[in-house]
């Protein structure tokens, strides 16, 4: 029950830009995730074309929510700004290694 209320404290202490930028490192993700899932589906043979079929599915639904609660709250993610943070989100990669 403690690491609930602490979870849910950090949640609130984000900051709106913070939130933002995880709003659209969320949408960035799901993209990637979805066109690796078609590549994935193009060699995909027996049940794997349902599996394919199924994940697919449920990352484009993922996605429409995403980009239309950017939408919602004025959040525009044009390319020049998603290749900024994939840069971001690389070089904090490689920090990490």
């Amino acid at each position: 029950m403690q690491e609930e209320y602490v979870k849910e404290v950090k949640l609130k202490e984000k900051s709106e830009e913070e939130l933002s930028l995880d709003l659209i490192k969320s949408i960035i993700k799901t993209k990637n995730d979805l066109n690796n899932l078609n590549k994935n589906f193009e060699y995909a043979e027996g049940e794997l074309i349902d599996f394919y079929l199924y994940q697919i599915k449920a990352n484009q639904a993922k996605l429409n929510y995403l980009l239309k609660k950017a939408k919602k709250e004025g959040i525009v993610l044009d390319r020049v700004n998603e290749i900024e943070i994939r840069k971001k989100q690389y070089n904090e990669n490689l920090k990490v290694v």
